[in-house]
């Protein structure tokens, strides 16, 4: 069994993310906020976190919360050979991005690209200069509308299931992290405290694992992502906590409030994903917009109240 081990590389970039997430707040002109990325970000539960707990700290605050992640996609535009089975190529945030940026008038992007855009293999150059130049790309059409860009480093890629795609990941995420000080994007890792957790707990238990397939987190793993992101909103009392639930201890509405927020965005995920427009097959179909904003409403007026009632 392979061991994490902390050289004085890993520990720099450690402390260089922890100082990279020292910004805190969403300023008071954002009114939407919108997650781009692939399966990991559809999924949603790290969204759900985040818009939870964000929301039980300031109730006051009326922000719409838009999860358009896609499963499969890529910002590189790369896909491996017989991808699916073959039965599609994986999809490129190139091809959509434009019908999305019409739809919507998000104020800050939060950006979760990296996991599929390596497409599984060795690091190579020229497959990272792909990931490069689409991420440089995102960058200046994030721009271009007036909105604000934060990025994630990609999440850990289990090295049980493969060490050379692991360390390619690194790479990957070292690279996002030095963005913040040679261009001056705004980053938070989520990728080096995953990797630390999960060596942690693996040397106490060989068998512990956070994603079963080695990529999709679980319940605990998007709870690794969501903390550094609230982290850096502000809320600084989910430091300590080792899970959502954990987080969310002291409130007696919140996980009832957790159901019906992430209800609530998949209502909306599906149905902007289906009014945009995708290349990703076997989908569900989301409802018209007019309807999903009708229920998506209704479930609003829920959580105000569970709000209300949880002073």
């Amino acid at each position: 069994m392979r061991r994490f081990l902390l050289c004085p590389l890993f520990i720099l970039i450690l402390q260089t993310s922890l100082s990279a997430q020292s910004r805190v707040g969403i300023s008071d002109d954002v009114q939407q906020v919108l997650f781009l990325g692939n399966s990991i970000t559809y999924s949603g539960q790290y969204i759900a976190y985040v818009e939870t707990i964000y929301r039980l700290n300031h109730p006051e605050k009326r922000l719409d919360w838009i999860n358009l992640g896609l499963p499969s996609e890529t910002v590189s535009g790369l896909s491996e050979e017989g991808h699916a089975g073959g039965a599609f190529p994986r999809p490129d945030l190139h091809e959509r991005l434009d019908r999305v940026f019409s739809a919507l008038q998000p104020n800050l992007i939060f950006i979760n690209y990296g996991m599929n855009d390596g497409i599984y293999l060795p690091f190579d150059s020229a497959r990272f200069k792909k990931y490069e130049a689409g991420m440089n790309w995102l960058n200046s059409k994030v721009l271009e509308i007036g909105a604000e860009a934060i990025f994630l480093t990609p999440p850990i890629y289990d090295p049980t299931k493969g060490i050379a795609y692991s360390l390619t990941l690194d790479r990957y995420s070292e690279w996002l992290i030095n963005q913040e000080n040679t261009a001056n994007w705004k980053v938070i890792d989520i990728h080096f405290p995953m990797r630390n957790y999960l060596g942690t707990k693996r040397a106490i238990n060989p068998d512990f694992y956070l994603a079963k397939d080695g990529i999709h987190p679980d319940s605990i793993g998007h709870w690794l992502m969501a903390r550094p992101i609230l982290e850096n909103l502000g809320i600084k009392d989910v430091a300590d906590a080792e899970s959502f639930e954990n987080a969310i201890a002291d409130s007696a509405n919140g996980q009832e409030l957790f159901i019906l927020i992430f209800q609530k965005q998949k209502i909306l995920r599906d149905a902007y994903l289906s009014a945009t427009g995708h290349l990703r097959p076997s989908l569900p179909e989301g409802l018209p917009l007019l309807e999903a904003k009708k229920q998506a409403l209704a479930l609003e007026n829920q959580i105000l109240d569970l709000l209300v009632r949880n002073k």
